[in-house]
């Protein structure tokens, strides 16, 4: 009994050491940070991709179809736009884009977005992120699909799901 409030003691009285930083200096804390951050300032001078949207619903696909759309975007800033990077939050998400192609101010492209439904039942949602000189750095595109299970590898998925059940039992 001894040895348990030992215990309990030395938990409680750990709790509260580790635990001395007040609230108020958090609150000070944040709020430096806060103002530090709203001192930085947006280059208006540079480019500005305007999208003509920032998201596709394909609908409801069978599984193992590849659909593909497009997004349209001017540059609507006052120097050249550079599309550096432009990645998929999987594999199954490919977007096409003019990488590295000075797009001058008026100017726009084409990003092609291709999603690959393979192996990817039930609702999918995918981003596209683009690394790009805008002022943020970074513009999101965003896909969704319903991809209705191909009942062949639905009976296939849920063999296994069994089978690893039935190794864990």
């Amino acid at each position: 009994m001894k040895n348990i409030s030992i215990t309990i003691f030395t938990l409680i009285s750990f709790f509260f050491i580790s635990c001395q930083q007040s609230a108020s200096k958090k609150v000070s804390k944040s709020s430096a940070k806060i103002s530090t951050t709203s001192n930085i300032k947006t280059n208006s001078d540079g480019p500005v991709m305007t999208f003509d949207r920032v998201s596709h619903d394909f609908g409801t696909i069978k599984e193992g179809e590849t659909v593909e759309t497009e997004f349209t975007f001017t540059n609507t800033g006052k120097s050249d736009l550079i599309i550096v990077d432009a990645r998929g939050s999987c594999g199954c998400t490919v977007p096409k884009y003019p990488k590295n192609t000075p797009i001058a101010p008026g100017d726009g492209g084409v990003i092609a977005v291709r999603f690959d439904s393979s192996g990817k039942p039930n609702l999918q949602q995918k981003t596209v992120t683009i690394s790009a000189n805008t002022s943020t750095g970074r513009e999101m595109l965003r896909i969704k699909a319903m991809v209705t299970a191909d009942p062949e590898k639905q009976r296939q998925r849920e063999q296994a799901a069994r089978a690893r059940q039935n190794s864990n039992n």
